[in-house]
Parts: structure tokens; C-alpha cells; sequence
């Protein structure tokens, strides 16, 4: 499948969260107030105005304590439930070139909440006036030959970006290497989506949601189904 792909190995990741201001730095996002909620996790949650979010999970694993980190954004569905939900495509598409899925200003004139209950990964955030946001995979970025800011920035590996078949086999030979030490590792989601993220533990751990339930991916499907047989619908309906 041609485009551009994502590969975030958690096992790699420290939390340093510079992905997370390079994300805010490069979209020149504000930052957001927040408070001491006894974790080290800030801000709370994604919103209109951060893309990327660390999450850091405590969990008790083998009997004992440990962290888990999780660099959670937009997965850029292969095949979206929030476009499909929104049915506009000025208001949410998908790059041709790179696959990533793209929100407008014009998201205000679709159901923000409808197409926020359509993602499987819990991801849109919309303003006041309606208008949903979410990581755009850099795309200004990545159509002049640079990597998304958060990948540029890592500075351990975990995160990586490039041609989609290329990333699906570095998770691969990845995943095969950290199966050794880590037999319960594995990879999320990776025929639905172009983040593709490597986790050793139960993915729950991570995040509720890490993984998707079917229900946002049969949105997608009925949506789908719905856009095919209007015309015929629409046809009968003006024959009658």
C-alpha cells in the first residue's frame, strides 16, 4: 500500500516528551495551564491544541512496578471513520501522496461529536466553535522532503517515519528481535493504520485506548456502503 507510515517502538522511548513540544513548537501551538494530578503525564489529554501527547501509565508487571510510556496522536486510519462519518471533503480528506487524513477549518460545518465518537483511537479535539484538530502528519514537512517534527526530534529511535512498506518491515524485524525478551510483544493495529506502534505488555496498560474496537471501523464500512448505493437510491427516488 503506497504511502508514508509511522513506526513508534515504545520499548525505546524514555518520556523525555520532545516529541511533544516539537509538535507544539512546529504547529505553534500555545500552551495549556495545568496542574499537579500525582503524574509526571502533563497535560492531561489531547485537546484542540496539542496534537501529541505523552502518556505515562504506572503498571504492575511480573510483580513488579513499572513505567510505560506511550506517544499517543491521530493513527491516520487506512480507511478513516472520521472521514467517512463527516462525509466532506473539505472538511476532512486523505493526501493522496502520503495517506495522511487532514482536517480544515471547514470541520466546523460538520458534527464534531459524531465524527469524535466515530474514531476507534479517541483522538479529535474540537474548539469552541466546533472545529476539530488533530496531528496532521507535518505535512507542510514532509511534502519538502522533511520528517515530522516529533521524529526529527527523538532522540532515542522510537520513533521513526518513512515510505509505508519500509516502516512495516522495520516494525517486523523489530518485533522479532524484542519477542526474545518479550514474548507478549507485539504491534498494534498494524493493517488498519499508518502509526504502527510496538508494545510489550497488554496494550490496556498503555492506554484505553491503544487499540481499536471494531465498532469505529464498521462505522466506516456502513459509511462506505451508505456513499455507494445513494445514487441508486437518489435515482429511485426521482424515477418514483
Amino acid at each position: 500500500m503506497p504511502g508514508k507510515s509511522f513506526f513508534v517502538d515504545t520499548t525505546l522511548c524514555t518520556a523525555c516528551r520532545g516529541c511533544q513540544v516539537a509538535c507544539k513548537q512546529w504547529h505553534d501551538l500555545p500552551a495549556e495551564k495545568t496542574v499537579n494530578r500525582g503524574s509526571f503525564q502533563n497535560p492531561a489529554d489531547l485537546s484542540f491544541m496539542t496534537y501529541k501527547l505523552v502518556r505515562f501509565n504506572e503498571a504492575v508487571v511480573g510483580g513488579k512496578l513499572k513505567w510505560l510510556f506511550f506517544p499517543d496522536q491521530c493513527r491516520h486510519c487506512i480507511d478513516p471513520p472520521c472521514e467517512a462519518t463527516a462525509e466532506n471533503p473539505k472538511a476532512i480528506f486523505r493526501d493522496a501522496a502520503t495517506g495522511a487524513v487532514l482536517y480544515t477549518a471547514n470541520t466546523k460545518n460538520v458534527d464534531a461529536q459524531a465524527v469524535i465518537d466515530a474514531c476507534p483511537y479517541n483522538i479529535p479535539r474540537a474548539a469552541k466553535d466546533g472545529t476539530l484538530a488533530k496531528c496532521d502528519m507535518c505535512i507542510d514537512r514532509v511534502e519538502n522532503g522533511l520528517l515530522p517534527a516529533c521524529v526529527a526530534t527523538c532522540p532515542t529511535g522510537a520513533m521513526n517515519f518513512g515510505d509505508r512498506n519500509d516502516m512495516l518491515n522495520l516494525a517486523k524485524e523489530r518485533l522479532a528481535e524484542v519477542k526474545r525478551s518479550h514474548p507478549k510483544a507485539r504491534l498494534l493495529d498494524p493493517e488498519d493504520v499508518r502509526v504502527i506502534y510496538l508494545v510489550t505488555e497488554a496494550p490496556v496498560l498503555y492506554h484505553s485506548f491503544a487499540v481499536a474496537s471494531n465498532t469505529a471501523f464498521g462505522i466506516s464500512r456502513k459509511m462506505a456502503m451508505k456513499r455507494m448505493v445513494k445514487p441508486f437510491v437518489d435515482l429511485a427516488a426521482g424515477l418514483g
